[in-house]
């Protein structure tokens, strides 16, 4: 990882963790993906912006397996993501074979706008979907 690229990494989490999630989080038909803290072992959601297609909801990480959500999801692929204001129960898969720059293209365009443009290394994520 080059040093833009980490300096990069450490603004827009911070940026995301301290100002954008907590207050995205309240907003009631915003999209959250709920994984299970590695170390905590609690309840961890995270605003994301994604699509469902049938059985499937599909996201992209910006910083691949450095975000945190991917770690959790790699310790724990149980998740649960709420859609419309419902939750619905899944397993979630990071697929780093799939082109993750052209999913973002099927994707909502304002959350793949800033992931493309704040991204240093895309990961797709599927997440099965139970209910």
């Amino acid at each position: 990882m080059t040093r833009h690229s980490d300096l990069k990494h450490r603004m827009v989490t911070r940026f995301q963790r301290y100002v954008a999630n907590p207050v995205t989080r309240r907003l009631p038909l915003q999209t959250l993906l709920e994984t299970t803290g590695r170390v905590s072992g609690l309840p961890r959601r995270t605003p994301v912006g994604g699509r469902r297609t049938g059985e499937s909801f599909w996201i992209v990480s910006e910083f691949g397996t450095r975000s945190q959500y991917v770690r959790n999801i790699l310790a724990d692929p149980a998740v649960r993501v709420r859609i419309g204001g419902r939750w619905h129960h899944g397993t979630a898969h990071p697929l780093p074979e799939d082109d993750a720059a052209a999913r973002l293209r099927r994707l909502p365009r304002f959350n793949s706008a800033a992931v493309r443009a704040f991204g240093t290394d895309l990961l797709t994520v599927r997440v099965d979907l139970a209910d």
